[in-house]
């Protein structure tokens, strides 16, 4: 496992339960969106170091996800995380910051933005790679005060 309890950053809301094959990440806040901020800032620690990681102002990156409920949602914000470290600007993320979440019946939408740098192997070491997001035993429990958060990760 790349990150122990000692290295989690501090604050962190999340934990990394076993899971046959892949990485289940149990993520709470005091909001959903603490909730789903801490999902990603979890599938990052599971990739490298994030004590190692620094705040690069210049490297913060800021956009939109939308999904037509709260699974899709969290399932297309961590899938544009990944998809901003793997294909693009190797961006590997110490916070995440939701500046807005918005519930409507025709769908819901986040404005995010990342805080982090680019991913470096002399600096950063080397975790489990993240291949995919799955919808499988997806839990997003926004009526407990903890808005529990569960998602499955394949690597």
């Amino acid at each position: 496992e790349i990150m122990d309890e000692e290295k989690k950053p501090d604050g962190a809301k999340f934990e990394y339960l076993d899971h046959t094959a892949d990485i289940q990440v149990h993520s709470w806040g005091d909001t959903l969106e603490e909730s789903f901020e801490q999902a990603v800032v979890a599938m990052f620690g599971y990739m490298t170091e994030l004590d190692k990681v620094e705040e690069d102002e210049s490297k913060m990156e800021e956009f939109e996800v939308t999904g037509k409920d709260l699974p899709e949602l969290l399932f297309n914000l961590l899938d544009e995380f990944l998809f901003r470290f793997s294909a693009e600007n190797f961006l590997i993320c110490k916070r995440v910051e939701i500046v807005a979440l918005k519930e409507a019946k025709d769908g819901c939408s986040i404005t995010v933005r990342g805080y982090g740098e680019t991913f470096d192997l002399a600096k950063h070491p080397q975790g489990t790679e993240i291949k995919a997001i799955t919808y499988s035993n997806m839990q997003i429990h926004n009526d407990k005060p903890t808005h529990d958060v569960y998602v499955i990760l394949d690597i």
